[in-house]
């Protein structure tokens, strides 16, 4: 058995055999705890810092080189490589992203997640499948999976009802593909029409019925056992630009959001969100400068947990998009992420860069062990609470 799945399997052995003793019985809150407490006692700090880390099949190259925000790679992947057996035994990381080229048919994805669970440090496998334009396996002809036109049309609908019918639907066929997390539903309100990313995507420009649809399409996919997250926080319905290739902001005070875009963000975390995605917007009319709400500890700190009281994972957007790496390397970006609050730095451009500079931080005490240790727990948490809630 290799050391690193020693390292989640023995704290599952040991709630399983706490748990069975005659003398306690202990809750579910508690096995999970245990569970997750004895995981983070048996790490390496170079395991920790991997558990923050959710990257590209690409990205885990010998070369160490970049990966461009460049869709339809000449380089992709679609199966798991001997080379990168050999990069995650010395970088370590806690998810696998796929992209439309890492997919070519069923039998092909299962074989692809299921050797990526294999890898060493049994990373969770990730997906943005929203329904509609944004569908890596519904777009693709090779699968017999529902494909919807848009989420627009479902909140045109009226009935939150639709839209847990399309979260569980979507679940059940990423459950069945072998894939732990959904990075969707969008929890944008979609209230500026020149705005160029979001648009059908979004559910509604009406923020109450957003709400009600994004609740409904997450306990669908929670009810197939598929990790939900709401994005993108605080809200990137009203912006005029791009945050993928560009700078991009919100004019809006922090009351305007609340009477707006984050009315579903609240609703969603209310109902038990197991993650938020940050956007990389600037929002300065709340925090006065125009640092990306990613990289910025008043919006994800003192605002998403702080006043939301937000306890699960906050995970940042793309850190490869154009709004971080015009202004910050690699290396920047990831430590000033998680300086932010950020728990989850999703596809740096640079993974060697980003992962050695955060180990450098805490060896150096820029972020503290404590602090890396905070983020770890949440994200195992979320890990072993998904298997509790599929027993």
């Amino acid at each position: 058995m290799p050391k690193t799945m020693r390292k989640f399997l023995l704290p599952l052995l040991l709630v399983l055999t706490v748990s069975c003793a005659p003398c306690k019985t202990l809750s579910e809150a508690e096995r999970l705890e245990l569970q997750v407490q004895a995981a983070l006692d048996s790490m390496t700090l170079r395991e920790k810092v991997g558990q923050l880390f959710y990257v590209r099949p690409e990205s885990l190259n010998e070369s160490r080189s970049s990966v461009d925000f460049i869709p339809d790679q000449a380089s992709s992947r679609t199966g798991v490589t001997a080379a990168m057996k050999r990069i995650v035994a010395a970088y370590p990381v806690g998810g696998v992203v796929l992209f439309a080229y890492n997919i070519t048919g069923p039998e092909q994805l299962r074989a692809f997640t299921d050797s990526l669970h294999a890898l060493p440090c049994h990373p969770l496998v990730a997906i943005d499948e929203e329904g509609g334009r944004v569908a890596r396996i519904a777009a693709n002809p090779a699968f017999d999976v529902p494909h919807y036109a848009s989420m627009s049309a479902v909140g045109q609908s009226g009935n939150p009802e639709k839209a847990y019918a399309c979260g569980q639907a979507i679940g059940r066929y990423l459950a069945d593909y072998g894939i732990d997390v959904d990075f969707a539903p969008v929890a944008d309100v979609n209230t500026n029409p020149a705005n160029p990313v979001i648009g059908k995507r979004a559910f509604s420009e009406n923020p109450e019925t957003a709400a009600a649809m994004v609740v409904r399409f997450l306990e669908g996919l929670q009810e197939a056992g598929v990790l939900g997250c709401l994005k993108h926080f605080p809200g990137h319905g009203d912006t005029r630009t791009d945050s993928h290739y560009g700078y991009a902001q919100s004019g809006k005070t922090w009351e305007e959001m609340l009477d707006c875009e984050l009315v579903p963000f609240k609703a969603g975390i209310a109902a038990g969100a197991p993650m938020v995605m940050s956007a990389h917007i600037s929002a300065p009319a709340v925090t006065g400068t125009d640092v990306p709400s990613t990289l910025s500890p008043l919006m994800l700190t003192e605002k998403l947990r702080g006043e939301l009281g937000f306890e699960g994972v906050i995970v940042t957007d793309g850190l490869g998009m154009g709004a971080i790496t015009r202004q910050y390397s690699s290396a920047e970006a990831a430590v000033k992420a998680l300086q932010a609050g950020a728990d989850i730095l999703l596809l740096p451009e640079n993974f060697f860069d980003a992962f050695d500079a955060v180990l450098a931080a805490v060896e150096d005490g820029t972020l503290t062990s404590e602090r890396i240790d905070r983020s770890v727990r949440r994200i195992l948490r979320m890990r072993f609470g998904k298997n509790f809630a599929q027993k």
